[in-house]
């Protein structure tokens, strides 16, 4: 499967705050700043992985539906993984 840039990018900005929270916490920053930013890298990673399986969800329906089979199956992996993901 290939991977978007957009998907990189997202990813690429997680890891930028994961430094900053690493910083953060050498510094002794507040408890509530470090949650909040921890917060908004856990959101971060969700929406990343929505995004990987919607773009995967679409290309493996396209190729059911392009082989006549019914995408069913496929549709269900993508929830289960959805569900694993949390």
């Amino acid at each position: 499967m290939e991977y978007g840039t957009d998907v990189k990018n997202r990813l690429r900005r997680a890891e930028g705050q994961v430094r900053g929270v690493l910083k953060m916490m050498e510094e002794g920053k507040e408890c509530r700043e470090v949650v909040a930013q921890l917060s908004a890298i856990r959101t971060a990673i969700d929406r990343s992985i929505g995004l990987v399986i919607g773009n995967h969800l679409q290309a493996c329906i396209r190729e059911e539906l392009e082989k006549g089979n019914d995408p069913d199956q496929v549709i269900k992996e993508a929830v289960e993984l959805l569900v694993k993901s949390r």
